[in-house]
């Protein structure tokens, strides 16, 4: 099984086109919690009903919220290019979210609002690739932010509406329904970047939905579309799309608009090499120690299966690698490892490691 990013990109060189792309809040703020306008988007009234969602009314709701990100990019060989994703609106003054690969390598970008017939130019305020979140900046006020939902309110089954610039076709966004499949998923895009924490949907998600809102009954934002699973010769994939869940998002939002006032972020590091188990089991196996790393200090070993971090289960390599990127250095953690068939332990405080 192979990942797909999902924004849409032409490569325009001497008479070629390219094709698709293919690899991968204040809490004062009003956008963070509940839904601002009071509206019950189910159809039968409150969220818990059993009843359809409003698929209609979801859309209309948000509709000024999601906005099309096109950009201006450079090729391999000097080509000049150009990519189409989609965004979220996060504050009254512009601020916008977005996908870090939608906007990567970009000299140009533009954002284009519901209803408008005319880009408006935006800035890059700052961008985390190993989560795959950017934010971006357009001129004025007056907009109308998303609503994010509660990360605790997100269950398995329910109904969640995909909203984006699909296959950048004119108009409109696409609006896709399906279900929340499954929460807390881990995957590795391609090029180190493992994304944690994701929500599994069987929602139709196609390139050029990149950085648009996964949305509740309640026309909440409850994930940000960033990739889709495809089979190849050894395995298939059907209906199997990615979110970055509201509760992986919203404290990613707030490093970006620290990096974007001058602060370098810097990620944990625990200094240990890993392989994936293949019995069967969860959690990653500790394939080398490097010396005088928090992992060494904590009392690692090679060939502990490391199936915890301070209480949540780790799923493979990939879970490992993310739950350790996502702390601070110098933040405490407690480490629960299998070793010759007992349960042990640990605790480390992890070091710094900046990005890129």
């Amino acid at each position: 099984m192979v990942l797909g990013v999902l924004a849409v990109a032409a490569l325009i060189g001497a008479g070629a086109v390219g094709g698709l792309v293919a690899t991968s809040i204040d809490d004062d703020d009003p956008s963070v919690a509940g839904n601002a306008t009071g509206v019950s988007l189910a159809l039968g009234g409150a969220r818990g009903d059993l009843t359809r969602i409003d698929v209609a009314a979801v859309a209309d709701h948000v509709a000024p919220s999601v906005v099309t990100i096109s950009t201006d990019v450079e090729g391999p060989f000097s080509e000049q290019g150009h990519a189409v994703g989609t965004g979220v609106i996060t504050t009254a003054d512009g601020e916008v979210l977005t996908n870090a690969h939608v906007v990567e390598g970009a000299t140009e970008i533009r954002v284009r609002l519901a209803g408008e017939s005319e880009p408006r130019r935006a800035t890059l305020l700052a961008a985390d690739p190993g989560n795959d979140l950017a934010l971006l900046s357009i001129a004025g006020d007056g907009y109308v932010p998303a609503t994010f939902a509660q990360p605790d309110t997100v269950r398995i089954g329910d109904e969640v509406v995909a909203i984006g610039f699909a296959l950048d076709l004119d108009g409109d966004p696409s609006v896709t329904l399906g279900i929340v499949s499954a929460l807390d998923r881990t995957i590795d895009t391609g090029n180190d970047v493992y994304l944690d924490g994701l929500i599994q949907t069987d929602a139709a998600i196609s390139s050029g939905n990149s950085g648009g809102p996964l949305v509740n009954a309640a026309g909440e934002v409850v994930g940000i579309n960033t990739a889709v699973a495809r089979g190849d010769l050894q395995t298939a994939a059907s209906n199997i799309g990615f979110a970055i869940s509201v509760r992986e998002a919203l404290p990613i939002v707030e490093r970006l608009r620290e990096q974007a006032d001058g602060q370098v972020r810097e990620h944990g590091f625990l200094g240990v090499e890993l392989s994936e188990r293949t019995d069967g089991g969860q959690g990653s196996v500790v394939k080398i120690v490097e010396p005088g790393t928090p992992a060494d200090e904590a009392g690692l070993r090679p060939g502990d299966v490391v199936v915890e971090v301070d209480g949540s289960p780790i799923n493979g390599t990939t879970g490992l690698v993310a739950a350790i990127r996502d702390r601070e250095p110098g933040e405490q953690i407690e480490i629960l490892v299998v070793r010759d068939g007992e349960t042990v332990v640990l605790t480390a405080v992890l070091a710094a490691r900046t990005d890129g």
